[in-house]
């Protein structure tokens, strides 16, 4: 604080308004358009960011580096794919170079140490998306970026899979029925439930038992010997 200015909520709320304008727009009343990302990672967070929609509290600048690439003469446009029966999936790669698809995610913290970054393999989801990708522009091969907050960066290669691609179908179709009937999706646990902004709707009952499990399954939270 300096003076009578808070210069922590000003820088605050210029990232949250820049996160705002780069944000992908989603019509929530449109069952037949599916973005991408709605499918690839948790659907019932993307139902309840649909139906009964949470500012998330997590994310920081280095969040914003692929809508800001997308923006640049490195982006892409979106691509669509046409499922059938009126039912359409888009996705929109961060950047194409020597015809591979190229995606940029950041790494959390707690995945980084002084050497080396404690990310072995890359995220489920961001393969999905990576996969879904190439199929809409394409391609044959694909990237992905993970890069920390001080600009260190790891990388995986990989190839498209129709099987791959399939199953993102597959879970286009379900998510797209769930929105129309106004139907919760299954839960699907993850690492990333405890950063969620929706946590609680989905373990608010015996919520100490709940939390335990989720550790345990995780491995998070275990004593050392």
């Amino acid at each position: 604080m300096m003076g009578d200015t808070d210069y922590r909520s000003l820088v605050q709320n210029a990232i949250e308004s820049i996160g705002r304008d780069l944000k992908i727009q989603v019509d929530p009343t449109d069952t037949k358009k599916i973005h991408l990302h709605e499918v690839v990672s948790c659907m019932r967070r993307a139902y309840y960011n649909r139906i009964e929609p949470e500012e998330s509290n997590t994310g920081g600048f280095n969040d914003l580096l692929p809508g800001l690439l997308r923006k640049l003469q490195y982006g892409c446009d979106p691509r669509g794919f046409n499922i059938g029966d009126g039912l359409g999936l888009e996705g929109r790669a961060d950047m194409i170079a020597d015809d591979v698809v190229i995606i940029f995610r950041p790494i959390p913290i707690t995945h980084i140490t002084e050497d080396n970054y404690d990310i072995e393999n890359p995220h489920a989801s961001d393969v999905l998306y990576l996969n879904a990708c190439m199929w809409m522009y394409e391609k044959e091969s694909g990237i992905i970026v993970y890069m920390s907050g001080d600009r260190r960066e790891t990388m995986f290669s990989l190839t498209r899979s129709k099987r791959m691609f399939e199953e993102t179908i597959r879970r286009t179709r379900v998510f797209s029925g769930l929105v129309g009937e106004k139907k919760t999706p299954i839960l699907e646990p993850s690492s990333e439930c405890f950063e969620c902004q929706y946590y609680e709707r989905c373990y608010t009952k015996r919520r100490n038992a709940k939390q335990l499990q989720l550790h345990e399954m995780f491995g998070l939270g275990k004593s050392k010997k």
